[in-house]
C-alpha cells in the first residue's frame, strides 16, 4: 500500500503530518502562519491559517500539474488577398474559442496566480485528428462552423488553426495562498472540508471543498480537479440556521453542526450536482446536549456533543444519508475526523492526545478501541544525562529539569467498570474548555494566575492546564486503549458511561504495580539552575504527579511531554484493519529493552568462537569416519520408488454430446535409475458400462491452467497435440482448495520431469491469461533457429504467483508488471507464491498483492409508444439484465466475484466512462440490438443500455513488490542482447491519464528505480515502447503514432515528439519495437510492420500488413515477433487469445513467413523481450549434392499458413 500521511496541527498552530510507514511526526517548516484547522485528500492539503485565509499544499509528484490553454486563429477567402484576417460582420472573432463566441486572443491569457508559470510560448497544434496537418496547422471548411478537413478543397471559404500554451503548477510541498475573486473574498473562515473524490471519476482529481464563515454561512469551492487545484470561485449554500463546523466524505456524504447544537445533512449530492440540492435536520444525539462536532466518511457519522460524548450514526449510506439513529461510544473526545476507508481518529478531551479507533472494518463500521498514537516530533530533543540504571528505574531522563510523564495502566476495562470507574481519556492535567482552547493567545504570560505555578510558558492555555485543575480531578494517565461496550439495538440511543479517571495505586487501594518508582527528587531540583519546579500537593504518590517547568524553554512544551494537539484529518490517509502501523510502540520502552537485552548479552571473544567451531568440525569428521569405514565395500545406493495419489473429479469429455462426467483420477509418479522423475497422469471413466481410460505423460504436459467457471472449479491439462486441437484435458475438482492442491502438485511434477527448479531466468518469456494468472517459459536455443525452429506448442509453461494484467522484461532480469487496478509491480527474483506452497515456492521474496478489478453489467430497455423505455423487450431481444455480448443473463444479484478469492469491495453503481460517451444518466443509445452505441437519443433509437460497475479485491502472493505512487496503464523496458552490458536500463511507462514517464535509476540491483521523468506530450498516450539504441514510439489515445527523438544515455527523456501517420483510416492501439523493427496492432486487430527505420530515419517510411485478428504484439531483442491471436482454428471450434510465433524472421527478411500456433486460448498478454538468447547455426547441406539426404522439417505435419494471416476465416 502506498505511503499516505495523516495531518495534525498542535495548540500552537504548527502543522505536522504523519506517515503511514514513519513513527514520527513531521513538522511542515514551509508553514510560515500559524494555522487553526487543515483537510486533506491523498494528494494535497488545504488549510486555514490564523489570518482567516484558505492555504492549499499540494503533495510534490513525478508527475506535473500542467494546464492546456488554447485558442482558435479564423481566417476567411477573399477573392483579393485570399485567406486573410478580414472576416465578415457576422463571422467568429478573429481570435476566439472552439465554439466562435467568446473573444480569446493570444494576450487575454494571464496565469490565475503566482502558483502557476508559463511552460513555453505559444505555438500551433499540427496534428488533426490523428493525423499531421500541412505546415501552419490549418484545417478547412465550408463556412463557419461546420466540418473541419485538413485538406483543402476548391470550396473551402474558412480555414482555422489551434494555438496551445501549456502553464505549470509550481507551488509543489508549499502553503500556497488561493487567491481572493474579482469581488473579494466572502467572509472569513473557521472551519473547512474536502472531499467527494469518489462521486466521479471525471474530471480527473474533481474534488469538493466547503467552508464556514465567521458568521455561519456555507460556502463551496467549485471547479476543483487535478489541472485546476486551487478551483474557481466559492458559491454560497444557503442553510436553515448558523453553521459551526461541517464535514464532507469522500462520497456523497456532508453534515454539518447548527449553532443550536443540531445536525444538518445535505442531500441531491450526484455527479451532475456536486454541491447538493437541500439540508435535512437531524437532530442531537442527546436531547439535553447539542452537537458540537461532527465526522463523515463513507458510510458512517460520527458525532461529539458539548459534554464531549461520542457518538456514531447507524444505518447511514449514500441512499438514507441521514441514518437510522445514534449508538453512545467510550471515550471524551473534543474533535473527531474520519478519513478512508471509514478509519476514525480523534483528539482526547483531557490528554488532548490523538487517537485512532482500532477495528474499524466494512463489517463493523463502529470499531472495537480506542488505541493512542504515541510517536516522537522531529524537534523532539534526547535529554539522557541520566544513568541507565536510573532510567531502567524511574522510566525517564532528567536533566537539569523534571518533565511530566503518562503512565499506561494495565488495568483491564470490565474490572474498572465493576469497580464503578468507567473508562476515559484523561491527561496529566485537567483541560480548558474549547472555547478557551481555540482562543488560546500565543503570546507568553506576563504572571502566573498562582503563586505556586512560576512564569515559564509561552501562553496562557499551559498555565490553565496546569494549575486551575479541580480538586476532584485526579491527573493519572489514561489507559492506552479504551474497549468498547456492546451496541444496543438499532435506533436506540444510549448513554455512554461517563468518563472517569483511572486511580494512582494508593487512591484505588488495589495491588497495582507502577510502571516506575518513586525517586528523590530534591537532587534533580537542586541541579536546576534558576529553574522553578513545585510538586502539586494533590498528588504526589508517583511521578505521574509531577507538573513542572522550566523558566527558559526553546520551544512551547518540552522533548518529553506528549503535545498538545488542537486538529486532526485523515482524509488523505490510506489505513485499514490489516495496515502494519508503527505508530503505538514507545521508543523509550524499546531502547530500554535493548539496554537491557545487550547487558545480559554473553561475552565470547572471536578466539573462543573459533576453537569452539574447530571442536565440533573435528567430532562430526571423526564421527562420520568412523560411521562410514564399515561399509565401503557396498555397492551405491539408488533410490527407485513409486508412488501414487488418486481423487475423484469431473472430466469434460472429449466426445459430443460435450458434457461433465465424475471420473477417478491417478497420479502415478516414479523415479528412475538415474534419479531422474517422471509421471503419469490416469483419467478412469465409465462408457457404455465399459471401464476405459484416458493417460498422459507427465513429461508431455506444456502447461496446466486454471480456468475462469462461474459454476465449477476447473483447470485445463495441455500437451502438445492437445494444443494443435484447441481442446486441452478439463477437469473440475469439488472445493478450489482440492484444485490448488492438485496443481501445485501436477506443476512440482511437470518440473520435476524437466529438471526445472528456481526463479526464472532472465532469458524467459513472460505471458498473462484473460484471468490474471501469470505464467513463465525457458526457451530453448532452437526456439528462434532457421529454417527448423522448435515448435512453440511444445513449449513448457509453469505458472508464477501474482495477479497482473501487463508484464514486460528484458535480458538483464528487469521484470515489472501492471495490475488490473494500474498499480505498478516489480518482480523480486522470488518464485512461487499464491497456492504454490513447500519446495514449490521460494521462502523469500514472496510479498502480499492486491489487485482489483470491475465486473460490469448491462442494463437493457426498448422504446414504446405508450410507456417510453421499459424493461420489457421483444421475444427476440437480449435479456434485460445481461454482460456485453447479450447472451447470458446477469442481474445485481446473481453476478458474483470471477471466485472465492475476490470480495466485494463497493456496491453496483452506473458506469459513465463508456467507449461512444453517455447522457446524463448513464444511458447509450443505438436502433438496434446489437448496434453501434452513442450517449444522445435520436429519433431512430428504439433501444437504450447503460452499463453498471462492481469492484472486487484479491489479496494474493507472490514474487512482486508494490512501485508506488503513480497507477501506470503500459510499461515498456529496454530489450538488451546478451553480450551488452547495460548499467542503468532505460525503462518508459504511460501513466492511467495518458502522461509518459520515465523511470531513472533502474539496474539489475535496483529493478524498482528510484524516480519518475515526466515528459511531456499535447495529448494522453496509451501505448508505449522502446527498442534498441534507445527507440521510443508511442501511441496516442487518438490512435496517432509518435517516435521520439534524441533519446540516449545521456538524454534519457529525449528532447521532442516526432508525429508518424497512421495507416490509412486505421487508429492504432498498440506498439512493439525491437532490435530493427517496429511493429503496430490497431483497433480492428490488424497487425502492421514499419518500413524504411534505418539508423539514419529511424522514424521509417511506410506501413506494410502483415497479418489480421491480433490482440498484442511482442518484438524481442532479436527482431522476434509473438502475437496474441484471435480466432484460430482448432478441432472443434475458434480459439480466442492464442500464442503464435513469426517463423522465417531474419535480417533480410524481418518480415517472416508464415505463423506457428502455440498455446492457447484465454491468453491476453505475452513478453519475449528477455528472451536474446541466440540460435545455433545450422549448416544446410548442398542443394548440388544428390547424395546429401533431404532435410526433413519437423514442421511439414503442422497446420502451417504462408500467407501472412494468423487466422483461417
Amino acid at each position: 500500500m502506498p505511503v499516505s500521511l495523516l495531518w495534525a496541527v498542535d495548540v500552537y498552530g504548527r502543522v505536522y503530518s504523519l506517515s503511514t510507514g514513519g513513527q514520527q511526526w513531521e513538522q511542515c517548516r514551509d508553514a510560515q502562519l500559524e494555522f487553526k484547522r487543515v483537510t486533506a485528500a491523498q494528494q494535497c492539503c488545504w488549510g486555514i491559517a490564523c489570518d482567516h485565509n484558505i492555504y492549499l499544499n499540494v503533495h510534490a509528484s513525478d508527475l506535473p500539474i500542467r494546464y492546456q490553454e488554447e485558442t482558435y486563429e479564423n481566417h476567411r477567402w477573399n477573392p483579393v488577398d485570399g485567406f486573410s484576417e478580414r472576416l465578415l460582420p457576422s463571422d467568429r472573432w478573429q481570435w476566439s474559442d472552439v465554439t466562435g463566441l467568446q473573444h480569446q486572443p493570444l494576450d487575454s491569457f494571464i496565469l490565475p496566480s503566482k502558483s502557476w508559470e508559463w511552460e513555453a510560448d505559444w505555438y500551433v497544434d499540427e496534428n488533426f485528428g490523428g493525423e499531421p496537418t500541412e505546415k501552419g496547422g490549418w484545417t478547412y471548411a465550408i463556412d463557419f462552423p461546420a466540418t473541419y478537413t485538413k485538406d483543402k478543397k476548391w470550396n473551402s471559404c474558412v480555414r482555422r488553426r489551434r494555438w496551445i500554451r501549456y502553464r505549470r503548477y509550481k507551488a509543489r510541498d508549499t502553503w500556497a495562498k488561493i487567491p481572493s475573486e474579482q469581488s473579494g473574498l466572502p467572509d472569513p473562515f473557521n472551519d473547512i472540508s474536502c472531499g467527494g473524490w469518489e462521486i466521479s471519476e471525471e474530471p480527473r482529481g474533481r474534488l469538493s471543498l466547503w467552508a464556514v464563515s465567521l458568521q455561519g454561512k456555507v460556502w463551496f469551492r467549485d471547479g476543483i480537479y487535478h489541472h485546476n487545484p486551487e478551483g474557481s470561485n466559492w458559491e454560497e449554500m444557503s442553510v436553515p440556521g448558523e453553521v459551526v463546523q461541517i464535514s464532507c466524505g469522500p462520497g456523497d456524504l456532508v453534515w454539518a453542526v447548527l449553532w443550536e447544537g443540531q445536525l444538518i445533512v445535505r442531500e441531491g449530492i450526484g455527479r451532475d450536482c456536486p454541491q447538493g440540492t437541500s439540508w435535512v435536520v437531524v437532530d442531537s444525539p442527546s436531547p439535553e446536549v447539542g452537537a458540537i462536532h461532527v465526522g463523515v466518511g463513507v458510510n458512517v457519522v460520527w458525532a461529539i456533543t458539548k459534554d464531549n460524548k461520542v457518538w456514531f450514526r447507524r444505518g447511514v449510506n449514500s441512499h438514507n444519508p441521514c441514518g437510522s439513529g445514534w449508538i453512545g461510544m467510550v471515550g471524551e473526545m473534543i474533535m473527531i475526523n474520519v478519513g478512508l476507508n471509514d478509519q476514525v481518529w480523534a483528539i482526547g478531551c483531557e490528554d488532548r492526545a490523538v487517537y485512532f479507533r482500532q477495528g474499524v472494518t466494512s463489517s463493523e463500521l463502529s470499531g472495537k478501541a480506542w488505541k493512542v498514537i504515541s510517536v516522537p516530533r522531529d524537534g523532539d530533543r534526547s535529554h539522557s544525562s541520566a544513568s541507565a540504571s536510573s532510567l531502567q528505574s524511574a522510566g525517564c531522563f532528567f536533566s537539569g529539569e523534571v518533565r511530566a510523564q503518562s503512565v499506561v495502566s494495565d488495568v483491564d476495562s470490565d474490572t474498572e467498570k465493576e469497580k464503578g470507574s468507567a473508562e476515559g481519556g484523561s491527561g496529566l492535567v485537567a483541560s480548558a474548555s474549547p472555547e478557551s482552547f481555540a482562543d488560546a493567545p500565543t503570546e507568553p504570560a506576563s504572571e502566573a494566575p498562582k503563586p505556586r505555578i512560576p512564569k515559564v510558558t509561552s501562553d496562557s492555555f499551559i498555565s490553565e492546564l496546569v494549575s486551575d485543575r479541580e480538586p476532584g480531578k485526579n491527573t493519572s494517565a489514561a489507559p492506552a486503549i479504551l474497549e468498547e461496550e456492546s451496541n444496543p439495538a438499532e435506533g436506540e440511543v444510549q448513554d455512554p458511561p461517563a468518563a472517569g479517571i483511572a486511580l494512582s495505586p494508593s487512591q484505588s487501594g488495589g495491588p497495582l504495580d507502577p510502571q516506575w518508582s518513586n525517586v528523590d527528587l530534591e537532587e534533580a531540583q537542586s541541579q536546576q539552575a534558576g529553574a522553578g519546579a513545585v510538586l502539586d500537593s494533590a498528588d504526589t504518590c508517583s511521578l505521574s504527579s509531577v507538573a513542572t517547568y522550566t523558566l527558559a524553554l526553546e520551544e512551547p512544551y518540552g522533548a518529553d511531554e506528549h503535545p498538545l494537539w488542537a486538529w486532526v484529518n485523515g482524509g488523505g490517509c490510506s489505513v485499514d484493519c490489516h495496515s502494519q502501523l508503527n505508530w503505538f510502540s514507545c521508543s523509550m520502552n524499546s531502547s530500554s529493552l535493548a539496554q537491557s537485552v545487550q547487558s545480559m548479552s554473553l561475552s565470547i571473544t572471536p578466539a573462543q568462537t573459533a576453537a569452539w567451531r574447530k571442536q565440533i568440525f573435528e567430532q562430526l569428521s571423526e564421527r562420520s569416519k568412523r560411521e562410514m569405514d564399515n561399509f565401503r565395500h557396498y555397492e551405491q545406493a539408488i533410490e527407485q520408488s513409486v508412488w501414487v495419489k488418486k481423487g475423484t473429479m469431473q472430466w469434460w469429455r472429449d466426445w459430443k454430446p460435450h458434457k461433465w462426467m465424475d471420473v477417478r483420477f491417478a497420479l502415478e509418479q516414479f523415479s528412475g535409475p538415474e534419479g531422474n522423475k517422471d509421471g503419469i497422469l490416469f483419467i478412469y471413466y465409465n462408457f457404455n458400462e465399459e471401464k476405459k481410460y484416458l493417460h498422459a505423460f507427465i513429461n508431455e504436459v506444456t502447461i496446466l491452467v486454471p480456468v475462469l467457471n462461474d459454476s465449477k472449479h476447473t483447470f485445463a491439462i495441455y500437451t502438445p497435440e492437445r494444443t494443435k486441437q484447441r481442446w486441452p484435458i478439463r477437469l473440475a475438482a469439488a472445493t478450489e482448495l482440492e484444485m490448488h492442491d492438485w496443481l501445485a502438485l501436477l506443476s512440482v511434477s511437470c518440473c520435476d520431469s524437466r529438471g526445472i527448479q528456481g526463479p526464472p531466468s532472465k532469458q524467459a518469456i513472460w505471458s498473462v491469461t484473460c484471468k490474471g494468472d501469470i505464467f513463465v517459459s525457458e526457451p530453448s536455443p532452437g526456439l528462434e533457429a532457421m529454417p527448423y525452429p522448435t515448435p512453440c506448442d511444445q513449449m513448457f509453461w509453469r505458472q508464477v504467483g501474482g495477479h497482473l494484467r501487463v508484464v514486460e522484461c528484458n535480458s538483464v532480469g528487469v521484470v515489472w508488471g501492471i495490475g488490473y487496478d494500474h498499480t505498478a509491480w516489480v518482480y523480486t527474483g522470488g518464485y512461487g507464491g499464491g497456492f504454490f506452497q513447500g519446495l514449490a515456492s521460494s521462502t523469500d521474496n514472496i510479498y502480499t498483492q492486491t489487485d482489483v478489478k470491475s465486473i460490469y453489467i448491462y442494463e437493457n430497455q426498448r422504446w414504446n409508444p405508450v410507456t417510453g423505455y421499459t424493461n420489457r423487450g421483444l421475444p427476440t431481444d437480449r435479456y434485460m439484465w445481461s454482460d456485453a455480448s447479450g447472451l447470458h443473463e446477469c442481474t445485481k444479484t446473481n453476478t458474483k466475484p470471477p471466485s472465492p478469492h475476490w470480495t466485494w469491495v463497493s456496491e453496483w453503481a452506473v458506469d459513465y466512462s463508456v467507449s461512444g460517451g453517455t447522457d446524463r444518466e448513464g444511458w447509450q443509445y443505438a436502433a438496434d440490438f446489437p448496434a453501434s452505441y452513442h450517449g444522445y437519443k435520436t429519433l431512430k433509437d428504439f433501444v437504450r443500455r447503460r452499463r453498471w460497475a462492481r469492484k472486487c479485491k484479491l489479496t494474493t502472493t507472490g514474487p512482486w513488490q508494490e512501485v508506488p505512487p503513480i497507477p501506470l496503464s503500459d510499461v515498456t523496458i529496454l530489450p538488451c542482447t546478451a553480450q551488452s552490458s547495460v548499467e542503468v536500463v532505460p525503462l518508459w511507462a504511460i501513466s492511467n491519464k495518458g502522461d509518459v514517464l520515465c523511470r531513472l535509476g533502474v539496474t539489475t540491483l535496483t529493478p524498482a528505480g528510484s524516480s519518475w521523468l515526466h515528459v511531456g506530450t499535447d495529448q494522453p498516450f496509451k501505448s508505449i515502447s522502446i527498442g534498441a539504441a534507445n527507440q521510443v514510439w508511442a501511441i496516442a489515445r487518438d490512435g496517432s503514432a509518435f517516435y521520439r527523438g534524441s533519446v540516449s544515455p545521456q538524454s534519457p527523456a529525449g528532447d521532442c515528439w516526432f508525429h508518424i501517420p497512421s495507416p490509412s483510416k486505421q487508429k492504432l492501439k498498440q506498439v512493439s519495437v525491437g532490435r530493427t523493427s517496429v511493429y503496430t496492432v490497431d483497433e480492428n486487430g490488424n497487425l502492421w510492420y514499419r518500413q524504411g527505420v534505418t539508423p539514419s530515419y529511424p522514424q521509417g517510411s511506410s506501413w506494410e500488413h502483415i497479418s489480421n485478428n491480433v490482440r498484442k504484439v511482442s518484438v524481442g531483442p532479436l527482431d522476434q515477433v509473438w502475437i496474441i491471436a484471435d480466432k484460430v482454428q482448432g478441432s472443434h471450434s475458434l480459439s480466442c487469445g492464442t500464442v503464435c510465433h513469426r517463423l522465417g524472421v531474419q535480417p533480410m527478411e524481418p518480415k517472416g513467413q508464415s505463423w506457428d500456433y502455440g498455446i492457447g486460448g484465454g491468453w491476453d498478454h505475452i513478453t519475449v523481450r528477455g528472451n536474446s538468447m541466440e540460435p545455433p547455426r545450422i549448416r544446410l547441406p548442398s542443394l548440388t549434392d544428390p547424395s546429401a539426404p533431404a532435410p526433413r522439417s519437423p514442421l511439414s505435419a503442422r497446420n502451417m499458413e504462408v500467407n501472412g494471416n494468423a487466422v483461417r476465416c
